[in-house]
């Protein structure tokens, strides 16, 4: 470990930061002492998010989990405002999968979710819970950027997602490609 020796001139300490690839940022600050020798620390700060600086809004979490244990809503979309992602659209119980393909917009980009029920060949009731990456190809170059980034680190948040799909178009989420990926 390198000392610093602080100049007699200069009133604000060296600073040392590293930014590790991980979600973890370790700075190291050197703080003044009452010898003229300084004391390193070491500061650990957990990101919320520092791939893409997007924070998750708590009742993005709590819609998602009442979806999950309750079964309340059919659907929920999520868009992205203010470095935050917020929920955008909630569709109750009784709405079908073309509202829910309604809702979204045509030239933004969101995340949804979608609580699809089925039932099996063997005449079995079942439910699966789709994370829907929508990215139209008429929306800007700059949000289908920032939405990609944040997919990942959004989805983790979300614990019960079952299947996940990428749509780009309307066609690449029909209401046949999600019985299929389904079952």
């Amino acid at each position: 470990m390198v000392r610093h020796k602080r100049p007699k001139d200069s009133f604000s300490p060296p600073y040392n930061l590293f930014f590790p690839p991980t979600e973890t940022l370790i700075s190291r600050i050197s703080l003044p002492s009452s010898s003229s020798s300084f004391c390193t620390f070491r500061l650990d700060v957990i990101m919320a998010n520092a791939a893409s600086g997007m924070a998750v809004d708590d009742e993005c979490k709590l819609k998602f989990l009442e979806l999950k244990a309750r079964r309340t809503y059919r659907f929920i979309t999520y868009k992205i405002e203010d470095q935050q992602v917020i929920v955008d659209k909630i569709g109750g119980t009784d709405q079908t999968y073309e509202d829910f393909t309604n809702s979204l917009p045509a030239d933004e980009c969101r995340y949804a979710v979608f609580d699809f029920d089925f039932t099996t060949d063997e005449n079995c009731q079942k439910s699966k819970i789709f994370f829907i990456a929508w990215s139209p190809d008429t929306s800007k170059v700059r949000m289908k950027m920032v939405y990609a980034s944040s997919k990942d680190r959004f989805k983790r948040e979300l614990d019960g997602i079952q299947v996940e799909l990428q749509a780009t178009d309307p066609s690449e989420m029909s209401f046949d490609i999600i019985k299929s990926r389904a079952i």
